[in-house]
């Protein structure tokens, strides 16, 4: 033990280069903390040992395994602007004027809108919802969508998941009479757009604490403080103060699609929400899941991500950047189903991810080695899609380990429009908001963990200079922190349903909370099966034969798929453990993360 009670870094089961070219460490804990997590909470040791592991202190544990909105509600008046909002909003609601939504395309965005509008709907008033066309307009606010709104009759225009970036537009709507407020929680500069109020807890000033939040988290905390104004002004004397507890299910969905760090409050609104959306009240998401196959029942962090987040942004793949919005806002179980079923039938882009994907990678290796070992990697290629643009720089950041931004250039005007995947420890929103302001973009911005981009196509080269030169300290650091971090090894035999749902009390998982990691010890890869997509099926069997099913996915290509394949023996594995329900069993499988073979010296199979 290091002072403290700390453990030190030593290489767990003493894996310093696995097949990814990890080391794994036990992920270090406090033993004082540990032994309080077990005392105060009653909790088993390796669970008491995860818990403190990822920060939570010993007065944090009963917060953190049973959060509450009582306990972790900041108060609204800490965001900078926020009063001045809300009673900018309210005065335009009371004095029967046009306020419109308008936001960004993505679930966030959509989550976000939904809120204001359903809130609306509870004070007896309507809200236009305005998505600008990604492919069209390009993304966030403009001086033209504006000027529509304008022309529409707007007083006052709500942004919400964007405008915090967007000064020459915002300013063009005041030039023209338009009052603005926004609400967003992305990067931003200095001098905030000149309008009515900026709230976003990102915003140089603002003492509120909760950076972490997704635009729907900080739409969610201007309700409260919207209904509080609304309460002093004697507004509910007539009509019932809306319940914003119903709504949650919506703010846990802008959190867990936007990766925002799952603690304190945002962990509140995360799980909160999921046991809200564990009803399927809100006809748009119930419709989601039945266009899915799926059954309603417990929603997950899972649920949101994979099922719900992907159909939702679909809309803005197919020139309906509003359907998300007006599906999560609507009350009617029939429009739900069509705009679901639009959606669903959007959703499957399967073959031209792959086909980018693939033309990806081959570009990166065309470059040679060294092309890897930059601070991170920028691809872009002729008529990529721009909808799929970001789930293959997710997929390739997974590959690869580092900051990837794909980049799909239009044939016909020459400017490309990309999406970033980061690293933890590399703040990309940030470098990519640099490159705008340093002229090599057209537009860009987003958090440290994603971004967005429109760039010229003889100006790519340039930004991706810009970018490596912006990343390479950063890089560096995070290359140092690239370890596998295990929470406890386990025998095939505790790789257990039981051992599972207590794990599962630490949910829901996301960046600062990661879903935990558990290491098998000489196992061997039993009857290996290559699927569909890359993946990789096995069973992993100890030399008792106690045995448990596991999945590697997108692997078969890679030293970590080739050993699983040769069934290879005396393995070191690590992985999650995950519910295997299928058919009504109640058992668990082991996805696989990565491996040890004590056979080779390198990542090199």
């Amino acid at each position: 033990m290091a002072d403290g009670g700390v453990a030190t870094a030593v290489n767990f089961l003493g894996v310093s280069c696995s097949l990814s070219g990890r080391a794994w460490l036990q992920r270090p804990a406090e033993a004082e903390t540990v032994r309080a997590h077990m005392q105060g909470l009653g909790l088993a040791e390796p669970l008491a040992r995860a818990l403190a592991a990822r920060g939570v202190t010993a007065d944090q544990g009963e917060d953190f395994l049973s959060p509450t909105l009582r306990a972790l509600f900041p108060d609204p008046s800490s965001f900078l602007d926020m009063d001045k909002a809300a009673e900018v909003i309210l005065d335009a609601l009371t004095a029967g004027r046009s306020i419109h939504v308008f936001a960004d395309y993505d679930v966030d965005g959509a989550s976000s809108a939904a809120l204001l509008v359903r809130w609306f709907r509870a004070m007896g008033a309507d809200l236009p919802i305005y998505v600008p066309d990604r492919l069209t307009e390009g993304y966030g606010p403009s001086p033209k969508a504006f000027e529509t709104l304008k022309a529409s009759g707007a007083d006052l225009v709500i942004t919400v998941d964007c405008g915090a970036a967007a000064v020459e537009a915002v300013a063009h709507a005041a030039a023209i009479g338009l009052k603005v407020v926004v609400v967003d929680h992305h990067l931003m500069r200095e001098q905030p757009p000149a309008c009515e109020a900026v709230v976003n807890p990102n915003r140089p000033g603002c003492n509120s604490g909760q950076g972490n939040l997704a635009a729907a988290g900080v739409v969610f905390v201007l309700l409260a403080a919207l209904n509080r104004a609304a309460r002093a002004r004697g507004l509910f004397a007539a009509r019932a103060e809306p319940d914003l507890r119903q709504w949650l299910d919506l703010a846990a969905l802008g959190a867990i699609c936007d990766v925002t760090a799952l603690n304190g409050f945002n962990r509140a609104l995360a799980a909160l929400g999921l046991k809200v959306m564990s009803d399927w009240r809100n006809p748009g998401l119930a419709a989601l899941l039945a266009v899915a196959g799926m059954e309603p029942g417990p929603a997950k962090a899972s649920h949101a991500g994979f099922i719900l987040g992907p159909r939702i942004n679909a809309g803005g793949r197919i020139g309906r950047a509003d359907l998300g919005a007006r599906l999560l806002s609507t009350d009617d179980p029939a429009e739900a189903a069509r705009i679901a079923a639009e959606l669903d039938a959007n959703t499957s882009r399967r073959e031209v991810e792959r086909e980018v994907t693939e033309a990806a990678v081959r570009q990166v290796e065309s470059r040679g080695p060294d092309a890897l070992d930059r601070a991170i990697i920028v691809v872009e290629g002729e008529g990529w899609h721009p909808g799929v643009v970001g789930i293959v720089a997710g997929r390739l950041r997974e590959r690869w380990r580092k900051p990837v931004i794909v980049i799909g250039v239009d044939p016909a005007t020459g400017v490309g429009k990309g999406s970033g995947r980061s690293q933890p420890g590399v703040n990309l929103g940030r470098a990519v908001q640099a490159a705008w302001e340093a002229g090599h973009l057209m537009a860009g911005g987003g958090h440290a963990m994603a971004a967005g981009l429109t760039v010229a196509g003889d100006r790519i080269e340039a930004a991706r200079a810009f970018l490596e030169e912006a990343l390479a300290d950063q890089q560096a650091a995070a290359e140092v922190l690239d370890v596998v971090d295990v929470d406890a090894i386990l025998d095939c035999r505790a790789a257990s349903r039981s051992l599972f749902e207590d794990f599962e009390r630490l949910a829901p998982f996301g960046p600062s909370n990661p879903e935990p990691l558990f290491a098998l010890d000489r196992v061997t890869a039993r009857e290996p099966v290559a699927m569909t997509g890359g993946h990789v099926r096995c069973r992993l069997t100890a030399a008792d034969g106690a045995s448990v099913k596991a999945i590697a996915w997108r692997c078969a290509d890679l030293p970590l798929g080739r050993a699983l394949l040769s069934g290879a023996t005396g393995l070191s594995v690590v992985g999650r453990l995950k519910a295997d329900d299928w058919n009504g069993r109640r058992g668990v499988q082991f996805e696989v993360e990565d491996a040890h073979d004590p056979r080779r010296e390198t990542s090199d199979f």
